[in-house]
């Protein structure tokens, strides 16, 4: 047992397989034990082998482990921002409670031409071990895995934390990070594997929409995870629900990015699925939710009209007095 900062940490010292031994706890914890013991159970469950002292996010005896100190910096900018930090510090904690421990499919191959090398392949197949940022990234890039379900879950404890700490660089846009979570069909893993990457995700759309300064803006972490889940509505419907200055600052972001698309009858970003029921669903929102807020928030008159405009089809759209003259 050490103390590691304000936050003491526990780690077992047995190696082999299966989850190991903890140590005896020190008083006043009296239900710390049963939580691990209950922990074990689940993980047993879902048919995790991990193994806390391999594992490099090392739980806390408070269930929630340290963020880097870039997200810790802004947490009280804001008095809703505490509580979201610490729920996706836990989520955080969730995912690699649940797939710590596993790998790549034993015979998953790639080519070494194109993706990388037989080494870096094997790292794949070794639980636990960190990726470098260039390796984490051609992984969860690659469209062309045989079993992608099984390489996303090696990656995604790492892949999460990298997300929150801004160190993913898609080639376009942060929709890719999404369509990799749908090629994983992660929606249809077990019920306890499911479960963390979908608290995962909402606890980073809560996140994203009270930081001042998120380490992703919020209309790509939007893409991201709709992505992902196949579904636009629940994101919105989160946003529509928190209203203090950050959410509406960053949706003023989000509406000037999105208002050429939109008005040209184009969602903002690449979707592979569903594209136009998306676009549809999208604007109506921020013409029903966006106006009375971004003029409180005080954008500019030119933006406020463009999204009036959204809600004109056709002719009426593109004769407007106040069409900005884009050419599609």
């Amino acid at each position: 047992m050490r103390e590691d900062s304000d936050t003491k940490l526990f780690e077992s010292s047995v190696g082999g397989s299966g989850f190991g031994r903890y140590p005896l706890l020190p008083r006043p914890v009296p239900a710390l034990a049963e939580r691990v013991r209950c922990l074990a159970r689940r993980l047993q469950l879902a048919g995790c082998r991990w193994r806390p002292e391999n594992h490099p996010c090392k739980l806390t005896i408070f269930g929630r482990r340290k963020l880097p100190e870039s997200l810790n910096a802004n947490a009280m900018t804001n008095p809703h921002q505490p509580s979201a930090r610490l729920r996706l510090a836990a989520a955080l904690d969730g995912l690699a409670a649940v797939f710590g421990g596993m790998t790549a499919h034993p015979d998953e191959h790639n080519c070494e031409c194109h993706w990388g090398s037989a080494d870096e392949l094997a790292q794949l197949k070794v639980p636990d071990t960190e990726l470098d940022l260039d390796l984490l990234g051609r992984t969860w890039q690659a469209p062309d895995w045989s079993d992608h379900a099984s390489v996303l879950r090696r990656i995604l404890p790492q892949l999460a934390t990298a997300l929150v700490e801004g160190s993913v660089e898609p080639h376009d846009g942060f929709e890719e990070v999404g369509r990799s979570f749908a090629r994983g069909l992660w929606q249809q893993w077990p019920t306890v594997q499911a479960e963390a990457v979908r608290e995962f995700l909402h606890a980073l759309w809560a996140d994203t929409l009270t930081d001042p300064d998120p380490a992703v803006p919020a209309y790509e972490v939007l893409a991201l995870i709709t992505e992902a889940s196949a579904t636009l509505t629940p994101w919105l419907t989160t946003w529509e629900t928190v209203t203090d200055r950050a959410a509406d600052s960053h949706l003023a972001e989000a509406a000037a990015k999105w208002e050429y698309d939109l008005l040209g009858d184009q969602l903002p970003w690449d979707s592979w699925e569903n594209e136009e029921e998306k676009r549809t669903e999208l604007t109506a929102w921020l013409v029903r939710n966006a106006p009375a807020r971004l003029r409180a928030h005080g954008v500019s008159e030119e933006l406020l009209h463009r999204i009036r405009l959204l809600g004109l089809t056709g002719d009426d759209r593109w004769e407007a007095p106040h069409w900005p003259g884009h050419r599609y």
